[in-house]
């Protein structure tokens, strides 16, 4: 079996985490990419986290340059699993005294919207987005929270298909716009993961969980 190449390491304490991952990818591409996109998300920006922005390169002028180009092309098409990654990432909480779940902690799960322009982009659809208040073309994406009040932290995300939306009728469509099914990956999935609860908590949003 040929041994593995050493990976650059990640800043500080950092390295120790993500080294926690490196199964889970198949080359040195990936495990550099895995750190250099955690890094870009934790470390300080003065703007919004972009890809140019978690490359730590200009907006724009800087989408050419090679750091880019491999972070685009690490999460964009290298062939590796974010479930995978993610139940990596649940099993370390648990491990951890101070994050570790008990019966006592509470499921959230909401949604949140963003405008986005275009079609292009997967789950891209109008809808009503509620950050903004109001129907418009966007990506929604419904997530679930574990919490106990002391701490909290994501269990899962699922972007939501806008063609799931009822057809148009006698409710107005800021009304009809708003009724999401609950995904069972993000509530049901972190308790199968063994993150118990005594609730879980979602809004009237969701009626056809009721």
């Amino acid at each position: 079996m040929t041994a593995r190449r050493p990976c650059p390491p990640a800043p500080g304490p950092l390295e120790e985490y993500t080294a926690r991952f490196d199964d889970l990818f198949f080359g040195l591409a990936q495990r550099l990419g895995f750190r250099e996109y955690l890094t870009g998300l934790l470390a300080p920006r003065e703007r919004n986290k972009t890809i140019t922005c978690l490359a730590g390169a200009e907006p724009v002028a800087g989408a050419g340059t090679p750091g880019v180009q491999r972070l685009q092309f690490f999460l964009s098409e290298s062939p590796w699993e974010a479930e995978l990654i993610n139940d990596r990432r649940l099993e370390l909480l648990r491990e951890q005294p101070a994050t570790a779940p008990h019966d006592d902690g509470v499921i959230v799960v909401d949604d949140s919207g963003d405008r986005k322009d275009g079609t292009a982009t997967a789950h891209v659809g109008r809808q009503w987005l509620g950050r903004l208040g109001k129907t418009d073309n966007g990506i929604v994406t419904v997530t679930a929270v574990w919490t106990d009040g002391r701490v909290y932290y994501p269990l899962h995300a699922t972007p939501y298909p806008p063609h799931h939306l009822p057809a148009a009728g006698p409710i107005r469509p800021s009304v009809r716009n708003r009724s999401r099914p609950l995904p069972s990956r993000p509530a049901g999935g972190g308790g199968a993961a063994g993150f118990g609860c005594r609730a879980v908590v979602a809004d009237c949003a969701y009626l056809s969980q009721r």
